[in-house]
């Protein structure tokens, strides 16, 4: 049966966020419409990274998110009208219609700038906070800039630039990431944590000696919000306090039980030994759930974001009422962005109504009565 989302468009089963693509063009052409993704092979590494997410197994083996480990308590009784439900919230200042991201993604080429371009637009159709890939590519090759402005399709939404935090470390400062900032025409920058991936890229950098009073220094000088993400092996509580003391404005776990950047890494690397050796790390990382519960547990007000691995709005409403602000979704979205304008709609139309579902279903008409609901219960 194929599913209705809110707005009332039918779905097919191989549109469904939750649904693997096996490649951008079968996708495509169950579409009927020409993928994003350029044919042949470029080398380039965003596509190639891109194109990995979409036809090889880089999802981690042998750890899950820990959302399984959850359930919602069902009320048979919720004793409000399913259009009463309001998803709306605030961010960091900001007013969102729904308390849900897209993740910082790609970049960095014209077609990964189509990608970009489409988010972007879907998300300010239906009001999902959205992040870019790093945008550090733009700040040295200027000609890259326009892969990562995407303020002119959402002029209301937040919009978060994103530079790697190892970076600090060679030679990038306020300046940089100022511009990183302006590029993307952002409202807040992120920096990511990804010291495994930086171990198995070739062309990775590893000095993460002495990071956190870079990152804290930025923090202290740059004019917005600054935040700190990981790429899918997750923040632990003792990270996160260290982060939020160095002026981090929000903190995105980005846990394990979704893509494994060791994993994206081993399949583009020729080098046997580093490939082997990712393969290692198939299981490494602490578990999105986790996450959640940790930095909460250290910081009760701080903002955070809980990503890593989410597969529909059931995941979404267990981050949330874990004590996460805003939920996060990557790669279940890249195919769907990849195939169309309509499956990208779609498929974040599904996940709100999962969302809107679930608190019908626990008899949570807001955002707050779902965090710390005592209907999420442990297995």
């Amino acid at each position: 049966m194929n599913h209705m989302p809110q707005d009332g468009v039918p779905r097919s089963p191989e549109q469904q966020p939750g649904t693997e693509y096996g490649s951008a063009s079968r996708a495509a052409g169950t579409e009927g419409h020409k993928s994003l993704l350029p044919d042949s092979r470029t080398g380039e590494r965003k596509i190639e990274h891109v194109r990995l997410c979409l036809n090889e197994d880089v999802t981690g083996s042998g750890i899950t998110t820990g959302f399984e480990q959850y359930r919602f308590r069902h009320n048979a009784l919720p004793e409000l009208d399913f259009e009463e439900i309001r998803l709306g919230t605030e961010f960091l200042g900001r007013e969102l219609r729904t308390p849900l991201l897209i993740s910082s993604m790609t970049g960095g080429s014209e077609a990964t700038g189509h990608i970009n371009a489409r988010l972007a637009e879907a998300a300010e159709r239906r009001g999902w906070a959205l992040g870019v890939g790093s945008v550090r590519a733009a700040v040295e090759r200027a000609e890259l800039a326009a892969s990562f402005h995407v303020r002119d399709k959402a002029p209301t939404i937040p919009v978060i630039a994103n530079v790697g935090a190892v970076q600090l470390s060679y030679g990038f400062g306020v300046e940089e990431c100022r511009r990183a900032v302006e590029i993307a025409g952002a409202d807040w920058l992120v920096l990511h944590l990804n010291g495994l991936q930086e171990v198995f890229q070739p062309e990775g950098d590893t000095g993460f000696a002495s990071l956190l009073k870079r990152i804290e220094a930025l923090c202290r000088n740059l004019e917005i919000p600054v935040g700190v993400k990981e790429v899918g092996w997750g923040i632990d509580g003792d990270t996160a306090a260290l982060l939020y003391n160095a002026g981090a404005a929000f903190i995105d776990v980005a846990g394990a039980g979704g893509t494994s950047w060791s994993q994206v890494e081993k399949f583009r690397s020729t080098d046997p030994v580093r490939r082997a050796a990712a393969e290692a790390f198939a299981d490494w990382g602490i578990p999105t759930a986790e996450c959640i519960t940790e930095v909460r547990a250290v910081s009760a007000h701080g903002a955070l974001i809980g990503s890593g691995g989410l597969k529909h709005g059931v995941d979404a409403a267990k981050a949330l009422a874990l004590g996460a602000d805003l939920a996060g979704f990557g790669r279940n979205l890249l195919g769907p962005a990849v195939s169309s304008e309509e499956a990208l709609d779609q498929a974040l139309a599904q996940v709100e109504l999962e969302l809107r579902t679930v608190m019908f279903g626990i008899g949570a008409p807001d955002l707050a009565s779902l965090r710390g609901t005592p209907r999420l219960i442990r297995r």
